[in-house]
Parts: C-alpha cells; structure tokens; sequence
C-alpha cells in the first residue's frame, strides 16, 4: 500500500475536504468570469504538438510532455499551459465570432518539470483570453477582473505588479544592440545587477539605471517613468502602462499596485502591459498574464490564475456538518434534510450504537427519534 500511494515528483493526491473546497473555488472563479460576459470553453488535455507549439506557444515547448499518437503516428502534446489553446480555438473555430471576443477556461495542465516556487507539476488554471481589443481600457478590464474573482474567492492582501517586458526590447533595439548584448542585459536587468547593467547598457547606462531603481510601488515608479524621455514605441509603452494604471486607480483608489518595467521572465511573448497576481503571506504567484498578439495578428489581453497557489493563499476549508441517518430511517427524512440544504450520510445496516458509528465514519449529527441531534 505504501508503494501504491508513491507519486511521482510533481504530482499529488487531493484529499478530502481539500478536492471539494478546491472545487468551490474554481466554480466562484467561473460564476465571476461569466457575470462579466466571458463565455466558457473546453480545450483537450492533449492535441498535436505542432498546433500546441505554434506560434506564441513556442514559449511553452520546454515544459511540454511530448507522446506518439497510435492513431495518427503524429508527435502530440499535453498541455502545459491552457492559454495558447484558447488562442488556437479564437483564430479558429471562432475565427468569424464577433469582436472584442471573451473567453474563459479552467482545467488541469502538466508540465515537464516544475521550478523552486512551483515544484508542482500538475496543477489547475482558470483565466480569460479577451481577444480582437486594443484599447487601454481591455488591459484594465482584465486586471480588475482577476482581482474581483480572487476577492469573490476570499483572497486578502491582493497586489498586483505591472510591467511592460517590451519597453527593455524596444529600447535595445533602438540603440543597435546585437542579440548577446541584448540577453546579458536583459539577465542583468532580471537579476537587478546593477554594476552590470551600468556595465552593459553603453550610451543608455544611466536610463536602464533608472528604470531600475523605479521599480516598486507604482505611483512612485511611474512619476519616475513619466520624466523619461523615450520616443518611439518605448514612449507608446511607457504612456500605455501609465494609461492602464489610472484606469485602475480610477476604479478603486485602494488597490496596492507596484510596478516593475525592467521584468522580463516569463513574459517572453507578451507585447504590451502585464500583470502579476500576488497575496500577502502566500507563497508564489497567484496568476499572471497581459497583452499579446492572437495567432490571427488581433491584439489580445488576459490572464492566468494558478490554483495551487489560490488553494494556498486562502484560510483552510472546515469539514462541513454531516447528519447520519440510521439504518431503517424512513427515506423521506432524509430527502427533506437534503431539499433544506443539509448533507445526510444514509446507515447501510443495523448497529447497536447509531451514535458511535455516527462519529466513526465523520458526522457530527444524528437523526434520532424524530429530532437532528449533535455528536460529541
């Protein structure tokens, strides 16, 4: 039995009360992504692997589990992630649907490995993909809608962290950079090595110095930011995410917003204004997300939750009450307990103690003459 309940690295069991209680959550997270007009879809655990890895998805080939397909002889993938496959099904099978199109999803991925904050292989997602928008006002609409089905979940302590990976890129490519300037700066810049960055950035070393020493909260970041002086796409970016912010804010002044414009990680083939998901005293991120291009070449923007690191950041579930009811019990009773919300755990053969083999198997009820009694 020992050997059987071995797992491999990365994988898990979930017990109860902790499946039910994730469950309940991820049901919230889809309740509030519809209420805003997000239609649901289903991608497959696992499709080829060309489709998987195509274009934006080429970002995930390194986590992908790769199988043969008997029936086809074609290499297939299982998912690492959902958003590309939301991606794949908008230029697609919804290719004609109006726009701006709202998508949302959730399910299970796998990955190849998992990293020091995530050492969980497998794992839940829940998101939204609103595709065919470029406006400013999209990036906010996601991000404070990531915040409210968090809050709707019980998350406390939320912070987001906004960036525009971008900006960094653009800014290389305008002072004719080759690619191995770029990447040591870009390691620099992720590492907040800043003798490196001062080393490495040549005639922009003092504005890559800055940007820098801006990230943190956003207020004081971006007033940093809005002195600078960029042109070009750099300048587009700066003023988006500056944009974005006060849309925000507009919304609700309290939220705790910080923002790092030198960020790169993970946000390889984002093109716009990001977005990470923290929670005060929980460990990792709780999504991520922003704007991107579509496989079709529409703007899009959106985000991904992890529930693993939601699980985490919320007070642990309480074992609901549960009545037994007794062998021999006249079926309607519990019917009716049931249609007043109650759970009734039915006895399946006599006892000579009905309240002892209650709290045996769990409840904390009992249905006795006539009346719902506690067990102690």
């Amino acid at each position: 039995m020992t050997d059987r309940a071995l797992l491999p690295t990365g994988l898990e069991d979930i017990l109860p009360i902790n499946a039910e209680f994730e469950a309940n959550v991820v049901d919230q997270l889809m309740q509030t992504f519809s209420s805003h007009g997000y239609d649901r879809v289903k991608p497959p655990l696992i499709e080829f692997e060309d489709n998987l890895l195509q274009g934006s998805g080429a970002a995930i080939a390194a986590k992908t589990f790769r199988v043969m397909d008997p029936v086809s002889q074609r290499m297939l993938g299982i998912r690492p992630d959902m958003t590309v496959q939301v991606d794949r099904i908008a230029t697609t099978r919804l290719i004609n649907a109006p726009r701006p199109l709202r998508l949302s999803y959730q399910g299970q991925v796998l990955r190849v490995k998992g990293s020091q904050l995530r050492p969980e292989r497998q794992f839940g997602q829940a998101g939204v993909e609103l595709i065919g928008s470029d406006s400013h006002t999209s990036d906010a609409e996601v991000i404070l809608l990531a915040l409210e089905a968090l809050e709707n979940c019980g998350v406390t302590g939320l912070s987001v962290d906004l960036g525009v990976p971008r900006l960094i890129a653009s800014l290389c490519d305008t002072l004719e950079m080759d690619s191995t300037s770029q990447t040591q700066l870009r390691e620099a810049l992720d590492r907040k090595d800043i003798t490196s960055v001062q080393k490495l950035g040549g005639d922009a070393a003092e504005l890559f110095s800055i940007l820098l020493d801006s990230a943190g909260p956003a207020e004081t970041g971006l007033k940093i930011m809005k002195d600078l002086s960029l042109s070009g796409e750099a300048g587009e970016l700066r003023d988006r995410l500056i944009s974005v912010y006060e849309l925000i804010i507009s919304r609700d002044a309290s939220i705790t917003l910080t923002v790092d414009p030198v960020e790169n990680r993970g946000y390889e083939y984002h093109s716009g204004v990001t977005c990470t998901f923290y929670a005060k005293g929980a460990r990792g991120e709780l999504g991520r997300g922003g704007r991107y291009i579509a496989g079709s070449g529409e703007p899009a923007t959106g985000f991904t939750l992890f529930i693993d690191s939601l699980m985490r950041a919320l007070p642990k579930p309480i074992a609901e009450d549960k009545i037994f009811v007794p062998f021999g019990t006249d079926v309607q009773i519990a019917t009716d307990l049931r249609s007043e919300g109650h759970i009734c755990v039915n006895g399946l053969e006599e006892v000579s103690d009905a309240k002892a083999e209650g709290l045996r198997i769990g409840c904390s009820h009992i249905f006795l003459n006539g009346n719902t009694l506690p067990l102690s």
